[in-house]
């Protein structure tokens, strides 16, 4: 996914970061990533959710306790946590580190909060925003869960006008378009092909 140009070495890996609110589409993006075996290394999130019985241990995320998730902090073992409608989140960072020294760009997926720490830690970051075309799309979309109260839908339809306030922390704003997920897959490969072409090259360094 890089450019033609006259550098004698290949453009560092990025930190690509998914992000945007909940019911915004971004567990399906990153899951057709997957399912096309694009050349990216995707960081599993972990958190102390219970598990959606669509769910795989490890590969949507890292279940764990809310005391194994605080060992893990204190060990400063996550590069960005934090606590969303009761749960916690966090990115491991040795996950990160380890497919940064092997040259791979690395994809995680975080809330946008856990998007403005990333953003503060580490400058050579790509921020991606993933939004719904519409409100009555994304109400739509957490409906069909089926995994939220009627209040806690009102929670999080609220949050998510919240947040998108945060657009200018962001690089990039892409709209997730229902069965159009292809598009959103292909123009998160025209930016990364696009940064791998700066003349001035983001370095991650953790």
């Amino acid at each position: 996914m890089a450019c033609d140009s006259f550098r004698t070495q290949e453009p560092p890996p990025l930190l690509i970061v998914i992000s945007g609110s909940s019911g915004a589409g971004k567990d399906a993006v990153i899951e057709r990533m997957k399912e096309l075996r694009l050349p990216f290394s995707f960081v599993v999130t972990t958190t102390t959710r219970a598990r959606r019985c669509n769910e795989v241990d490890a590969v949507h995320y890292n279940f764990v306790t809310v005391e194994e998730f605080w060992a893990m902090v204190q060990r400063g073992e996550m590069l960005e946590w934090a606590k969303v409608y009761d749960n916690y989140y966090g990115v491991p960072l040795h996950g990160v580190r380890a497919a940064l020294a092997s040259g791979r760009d690395v994809v995680v997926k975080v809330d946008v909060q856990g998007a403005s720490t990333i953003r503060r830690k580490v400058s050579g970051a790509t921020l991606i925003f993933i939004r719904p075309p519409s409100m009555k799309e994304l109400e739509r979309r957490l409906r069909s869960r089926h995994s939220e109260t009627p209040d806690a839908l009102a929670v999080r339809l609220g949050k998510a006008a919240d947040e998108y306030q945060e657009l200018p922390l962001f690089d990039y704003v892409l709209t997730s378009y229902p069965h159009r997920i292809d598009e959103v897959v292909q123009q998160i490969q025209a930016i990364v092909t696009a940064e791998k072409c700066r003349v001035h090259p983001r370095r991650v360094e953790l």
